[in-house]
């Protein structure tokens, strides 16, 4: 994992010195996947600025946030952390729109983070990293369009969450991030992924996203991929019930052509 480390870092830095960036921005949610790309960019020794974003959040999920922001600020010199609580932000929104659903509202709260990213980001020609993995952005859709998934860059976008967990514990990630449940931290009840994700867990995301592209690749071949029992389909059923309501994030905007 230290030579894959190497790699993406130095892939974030040669994107940003070859686009004339002088800055990276990573919005911080004390999960794994923010701890790792957070991590990776101050490895750049390019400015790095790390946000906590509270928006009523849960003690323990702030908690990390902050700890990992001090972690990297006493390793790395060019690490600036900034703390923007958005709650008053976000219960104006509340007020404007009364009648408006709990999924509203969850993806209102990352849509306002990512404001704010592009705020800092901008403020310092910067660009905003997406902290988003393998399993959301290209399996299940499992992000807010034009929140979360509104980046520059996605250098983690190509593993799973199995290969970012070890990477986190590769690169010295606190153990507690490891070890906490991933969540999207936008609801008030606290609910984790498994809980939005049909009851699977991320091992089982990845093993039918393994099975779904085995079935694609041999579907025209002389002997096409079967090995799928009972329950494994299944499991496929729920992966695609759960992919085709978000498929329209991972695909281009559709343009009218005359």
């Amino acid at each position: 994992m230290g030579n894959l480390a190497d790699k993406i870092t130095n892939w974030i830095r040669d994107y940003a010195v070859n686009n004339g960036l002088d800055a990276l921005c990573v919005g911080v949610s004390g999960g794994i996947d923010s701890a790792v790309v957070s991590t990776l960019c101050a490895r750049t020794g390019l400015p790095t600025f790390v946000l906590s974003m509270p928006i009523r959040q849960k003690q323990d999920q702030h908690t990390l946030s902050v700890d990992h922001c001090i972690s990297l600020l006493e390793k790395y010199d060019n690490v600036h952390w900034e703390t923007h609580d958005l709650t008053n932000a976000f219960e104006s929104f509340e007020n404007m729109f009364p009648n408006a659903d709990g999924l509203t509202m969850a993806n209102t709260r990352s849509r306002l983070r990512m404001v704010t990213l592009y705020a800092v980001a901008q403020s310092n020609r910067g660009i905003v990293v997406g902290t988003g993995n393998k399993v959301e952005d290209f399996g299940v859709g499992f992000y807010t369009k034009y929140g979360d998934g509104g980046v520059d860059i996605s250098p983690i976008a190509d593993l799973t969450k199995t290969e970012v967990w070890a990477l986190g514990a590769e690169l010295g990630v606190d153990q507690r991030i490891i070890d906490a449940a991933p969540t999207d931290g936008l609801w008030d009840d606290g609910r984790v992924d498994q809980d939005q994700l049909q009851g699977l867990t991320y091992a089982q995301l990845e093993r039918a996203m393994y099975l779904q592209d085995m079935l694609d690749k041999t579907a025209n071949a002389a002997e096409p991929f079967t090995a799928v029992d009972a329950n494994e389909t299944r499991l496929l059923e729920q992966y695609r019930a759960i992919r085709k309501p978000n498929l329209h994030k991972m695909l281009p905007i559709p343009v009218f052509k005359k």
